[in-house]
């Protein structure tokens, strides 16, 4: 395609030819022909309002309609020439309809500017990001509750500032995953929810003369309603920033877990076993199993959140109604998306094919004094002790048994009244690992029961 063909996509309003460097930096099509079959979708929903208003005729709606399957059928046969003289997505779905449908193909452009037009297509794509987001959430927690469910009695360490705190089971570790993911489905369902709306109608920015029906659209193209103000509709980019908000608090808790998918299939831990799948060797020394996927997942939210700094950053200046700079919008969520959804279905595959160790798991939860509290707590009850007094003798205890390099479960109980003289032969009953995350009965704690209900909560939920 010529300049002065390209510049007639534009109208009359510039008679030279376009620059090579303008073209390059005007150009999106590039990265935004991701958005043909959401272009299209739109395009034949807005002819067919156009026809159904009187405002095209049916033939040239039909022939509109039709045509656009074509140009579809191509770009995903991968037949489709796309021009970068042309700029956009927009524009070679359009010329391609005219060389196909003649002189209708003018006609599709009635009450619309692609202003509205991009709006409408990238709200469409990223509602399916959500979706996809949702879906792909919703099967890593499944794999989760799966791990949770064979490993609800298994006791390991809980962790405080990476130091051994109390027994925990590993089952409820797990779930702790599960109500860090189900908060990401909430933020990626309530995003969607709040996006549903139809930017297809409000034209350039003011709106069009014309006797649409923006209500007809939107619900043709599956929105709850068309959005209410035409300067808002072409501008508003909140939606893709908050599906890049959403998606980089998941990415974060991504990364959360595979830190500890990291950590624990070290040597020094070896409280899991990564599978082949997802690890990798070393050029150099044969014994290396590396938790590559693992490491890389760490590594993404780098990308996620740098695409929602860098959308946050377009926008933060802009004023009404639209401005090119929202051009560059697509390549950062288009990029974000993409990291997400790799992200997700890799730690998916991982948890399922992870393989815990429950014996390494129980001793390393027994050693660092984890009982301390269980004892602290006993001496509450049973001694009728407050607290802060209970703390002490506890520390002291600590103290001793650290001494004379022992738990606290092997200190007789000469030594332990020499600390406080209302111990009795009941303590050693709390002292047991086991013991202590049997008691933690309480909503949301890591007793075993509790950790099956969540399971069974969480799985009834999920349908």
């Amino acid at each position: 395609m010529t300049d002065k063909q390209a510049n007639a996509m534009w109208g009359g309003r510039f008679s030279k030819g376009v620059d090579a460097i303008m073209e390059a930096i005007n150009a999106s099509i590039d990265y935004d022909k991701r958005l043909a079959a959401q272009d299209i979708e739109g395009s034949r929903a807005h002819a067919a309002m156009l026809a159904a208003q009187g405002i095209l005729t049916d033939n040239e709606a039909a022939a509109i309609r039709e045509g656009l399957l074509t140009v579809l059928s191509e770009i995903e046969a991968g037949e489709f020439q796309f021009s970068k003289a042309l700029e956009d997505i927009h524009m070679n779905v359009e010329s391609r309809l005219k060389e196909i449908i003649g002189e209708p193909a003018g006609r599709l452009h009635t009450a619309r500017s692609r202003n509205d037009q991009v709006a409408t297509d990238f709200r469409l794509w990223v509602r399916e990001q959500h979706d996809a987001a949702i879906e792909g959430l919703q099967a890593l927690i499944r794999t989760l509750l799966d791990q949770a469910e064979a490993g609800a009695g298994w006791v390991m360490p809980g962790f405080t500032h990476l130091q051994t705190a109390q027994p925990v089971t590993w089952g409820h570790h797990m779930m702790a995953y599960v109500e860090m993911f189900a908060r990401d489905i909430g933020r990626f369902t309530d995003a969607r929810t709040r996006m549903n709306e139809s930017p297809l109608g409000a034209a350039a920015l003011a709106g069009t003369g014309f006797n649409i029906d923006r209500h007809m659209t939107a619900e043709a193209l599956g929105f709850d309603r068309p959005m209410a103000n035409s300067l808002d509709a072409v501008s508003d980019r909140d939606f893709a920033l908050e599906f890049l908000t959403s998606a980089s608090i998941c990415a974060m808790h991504l990364s959360r877990l595979s830190e500890e998918l990291v950590i624990w299939s070290s040597a020094q831990f070896r409280f899991v076993t990564m599978s082949d799948s997802f690890s990798t060797g070393s050029s150099i020394m044969p014994q290396k199993k590396n938790p590559d996927a693992a490491e890389l997942i760490r590594a993404k939210i780098g990308r996620v959140l740098g695409a929602t700094v860098a959308l946050f950053t377009v926008m933060k200046g802009l004023p009404l109604a639209y401005a090119k700079d929202t051009q560059e919008d697509k390549e950062q969520v288009f990029d974000a998306a993409d990291t997400l959804m790799l992200s997700l279905a890799a730690m998916t595959g991982m948890i399922a094919d992870l393989t815990a160790n429950p014996d390494a798991l129980e001793a390393a939860a027994a050693s660092g004094f984890s009982t301390a509290t269980d004892l602290a707590d006993w001496l509450v009850r049973e001694a009728n002790l407050p607290f802060r007094d209970a703390h002490h003798a506890t520390g002291a205890l600590v103290a001793m048994a650290e001494t004379k390099g022992c738990d606290l479960a092997d200190l007789s109980l000469d030594e332990m009244q020499s600390v406080n003289a209302q111990i009795t032969e009941g303590v050693y009953d709390v002292l047991t690992v086991q013991a202590s995350v049997a008691s933690r009965m309480s909503y949301g704690g890591t007793a075993p029961a509790r950790v099956r209900e969540q399971i069974a909560a969480w799985r009834a939920r999920l349908g």
